[in-house]
């Protein structure tokens, strides 16, 4: 049994030291070639809490949500957000984090926002003017117009919003030479 027990351990600590491995290799590579990068506040905390309730108040679909949960801290995405921080600190870049909410129902043509636009997880399509494209494209033009406006309001100093300013909260510097182009979405 202690011999099965460490060959187990043994399997997950090799795949935990690979997806570090990939994690570090992709932040690597994003963070010298981007002077800023936007990307969703998700709370994987709260994405991956348990549905199991309590005994007055089963929870629902259960099992699937243990899949789900497993599979969304096996991808990493807040490790990949650490790392992608600190990296882009390193070669002086900026890591903008937007409230993920509504970025997937908004349309980039005409800020139309409707459950209705997305009915399908792949396809969005703009009930109002009609824009139709690939969703997570389309989520993803939405968090870097987003990234960008939050990033404009710190480092102009103006009056700011509740949603507005960076991960890095506190520093406001912007070099003359670093343009604001920057990926979006994980």
């Amino acid at each position: 049994w202690k011999k099965a027990k460490a060959r187990v351990q043994r399997i997950h600590s090799r795949i935990g030291n690979a997806r570090r491995d990939y994690l570090h290799k992709c932040s690597t590579t994003i963070s010298p070639n981007h002077a800023m990068v936007c990307i969703e506040d998700l709370q994987v905390r709260n994405m991956s809490r348990s549905a199991t309730g309590n005994a007055g108040q089963p929870g629902k679909q259960v099992r699937g949500k243990s899949g789900l949960n497993r599979s969304i801290l096996d991808q990493g995405w807040f490790e990949f957000r650490r790392q992608l921080d600190y990296k882009l600190a390193w070669h002086g870049g900026w890591l903008v984090a937007v409230p993920p909410r509504n970025t997937s129902r908004t349309c980039p043509c005409c800020d139309h926002v409707s459950a209705d636009n997305r009915q399908t997880q792949a396809r969005f399509a703009c009930v109002e003017c009609g824009f139709e494209e690939n969703a997570d494209v389309v989520g993803a033009i939405n968090v870097l117009r987003a990234g960008h406006a939050r990033f404009a309001c710190e480092v102009s100093d103006a009056a700011q919003s509740p949603a507005a300013g960076t991960h890095r909260s506190g520093s406001s510097r912007l070099d003359a030479g670093v343009s604001a182009v920057g990926i979006s979405g994980l």
